[in-house]
């Protein structure tokens, strides 16, 4: 799964670019489902979304908290990590 993990997480990071693209905050539902809209982000990246606290996350924010599950379930040599936005 290394491959198509990390391609999720990269998957992933463009979603993040696109709900961040006019907005400073957004919630989880918001992100789950604009990544819910991508054919290439796999359930099991979804379900990484399942996990985050409700609420409304800026982008740092936001990736700091799907890099925690990820970590948590001690997927990151797998999948990868987001990247911090610049």
């Amino acid at each position: 799964m290394t491959e198509q993990g990390h391609a999720g997480v990269e998957e992933l990071q463009r979603v993040l670019d696109e709900v961040f693209r006019d907005h400073d905050r957004v919630t989880r539902r918001e992100v789950y489902g604009r990544a819910s809209e991508h054919l290439h982000v796999p359930a099991a990246i979804l379900a990484h979304l399942n996990e985050l606290p409700m609420g409304p996350y800026t982008r740092p924010e936001l990736t700091e908290a799907i890099n925690e599950v990820i970590r948590g379930r001690g997927e990151q040599d797998a999948l990868g990590l987001l990247t911090m936005p610049r």
